[in-house]
């Protein structure tokens, strides 16, 4: 049997499908693994390069395969597609794997450390609360409105009549209804009390880390938004340039290009959603500050407000802040107005 060179490592949740091919290109091994035959596997192999799709569990495979000296690469499904012949099995899925880790233009996405990914999940986790507080907001929110209790606008309102739930005022509600909003007054309580703690679970993971530190100084990014970017960019190196990791994170128009031709649309919305969504939440503020004339060094900004949307102008100055983002990363110091020049 010729000595293997490449695998394609298809991972599920029990059952794994190997592909391995030589120096030659010729199919060596094709075999499926249960769970806890994975790793005596690959330990019984020399270094070989491994591809793995970007997909659950792929980070801690992606570090107990390294652990066994092989070379791990994981790559985002999305790439892995077009080299699918057919049928789609995990045969197939393989195949298409040990494929396409082996052509010389193919992007990876860097294996996450086990603290990166638990800052991670802390990210996530906020982020469900968050989602189930709201909600709960709008459930009562509507069952106030069909007893002509009408909340006013902003969330500090509905704060203020779940509080009164939840000490169980009458406001003029049945006996049945207010009972029933109670219960999702206290659970909207509970939320917040584990908001609280998980907020205070990531500004300590925040000042242990020294990345996520240096981003802070940047205008826009707080707490939340540099931890973020801390915790799911593993290594900013490996952009080539602040334009591709803007580009990473869907912050640049969408082409439609043909025949030497040129046409920009929309933004692409590609890459990391939650990370998109903080740098926007954080140029939006930037931006009321520009406003207001409070901060220096945006007149570009406060020009462009002068002819385009707010929202428009808020991407705008979120693909800087990425684009400056990528420069403090990657120089390991902190922001300064110059590095707003150098990033652009």
């Amino acid at each position: 049997m010729s000595e293997i060179v490449t695998i394609g490592l298809d991972i599920a949740k029990s059952v794994f499908q190997v592909h391995g091919v030589d120096a030659a290109g010729q199919v060596v091994v094709t075999r499926q693994l249960k769970r806890g035959q994975m790793l005596k596997f690959f330990a019984a192999l020399p270094p070989v390069l491994i591809g793995i799709e970007a997909c659950g569990t792929a980070h801690h495979w992606g570090r107990q395969l390294q652990n066994l000296g092989h070379d791990v690469k994981l790559i985002p499904p999305i790439y892995v597609k077009p080299y699918v012949k057919r049928q789609k099995n995990d045969a197939a899925d393989a195949e298409a794997i040990c494929e396409a880790v082996t052509r010389p233009t193919m992007r990876f996405v860097e294996i996450k450390s086990v603290d990166q990914q638990a800052g991670g999940v802390l990210h996530k986790t906020r982020a469900l609360l968050i989602k189930q507080r709201t909600m709960m907001f709008n459930a009562v929110r509507s069952h106030l409105a069909e007893f002509g209790l009408v909340t006013g606008t902003g969330v500090a309102q509905v704060v203020r009549m779940v509080d009164r739930l939840a000490k169980g005022d009458e406001l003029d509600l049945p006996e049945l209804a207010r009972e029933t909003l109670g219960v999702l007054a206290r659970h909207i309580q509970e939320l917040q009390d584990k908001l609280t703690r998980i907020d205070k679970q990531l500004t300590r993971w925040h000042y242990r880390n020294d990345v996520s530190n240096i981003l802070e100084t940047i205008p826009g990014v707080g707490v939340i938004t540099a931890s973020a970017l801390a915790s799911m960019v593993t290594n900013a190196q490996s952009f080539r340039s602040a334009r591709h990791f803007a580009a990473w994170l869907g912050l640049v128009p969408r082409q439609n290009s043909s025949g030497g031709k040129t046409r920009l649309g929309k933004i692409t919305k590609g890459g990391n959603r939650y990370l998109r969504q903080l740098l926007v939440v954080g140029a939006t503020s930037v931006l009321r500050h520009v406003r207001a004339g409070s901060v220096k060094g945006f007149e570009w900004a406060k020009a462009l407000l002068d002819r385009r949307p707010p929202k428009v102008v808020a991407v705008a100055l979120a693909n800087k802040m990425a684009r400056i983002a990528w420069v403090v990363m990657t120089r390991g110091v902190e922001y300064e107005r110059k590095e707003l020049a150098i990033a652009a």
